[in-house]
């Protein structure tokens, strides 16, 4: 049987995260974490990810924001690394984290530099 907004969920987790990452998941996926799994595939991925109101360039934006906003510094980095490839710059990811610190806390927006600023020497990206 087909599902769907599982296949979809998982080509577009592919896409936005890459093989690597979405295969160490995979891999590390336990009886205790599939419900998870399965869930953050088929709702945040095959469902939302998917829909047209947005384009991935926004929606990045959109996640980095909301990371930062919440403290989620473990998920900073992959999606620093999605933002690039989703096509943002590494100064468009300043102006998000910028951005954020207005609204969300200087001392959120700071560690979420720190680690944006790791994660993009790490990939080559240069400033601006």
């Amino acid at each position: 049987m087909s599902d769907e907004f599982y296949e979809r969920g998982m080509q577009v987790r592919r896409e936005v995260l890459g093989d690597e990452h979405v295969d160490r998941a995979v891999a590390n996926t336990t009886e205790f974490t599939q419900p998870f799994q399965d869930y953050i595939t088929r709702s945040a991925w095959g469902s939302v990810w998917t829909r047209e109101g947005l384009d991935r360039r926004t929606r990045s934006c959109v996640t980095l924001a909301a990371l930062t906003a919440l403290k989620c510094h473990g998920e900073i980095a992959m999606h620093v690394r999605a933002a690039i490839g989703n096509g943002l710059t590494p100064g468009e990811i300043a102006e998000v984290l910028l951005h954020t610190g207005v609204y969300a806390g200087v001392p959120a927006a700071n560690e979420a530099f720190a680690i944006a600023a790791r994660t993009l020497a790490e990939m080559g990206e240069t400033e601006a």
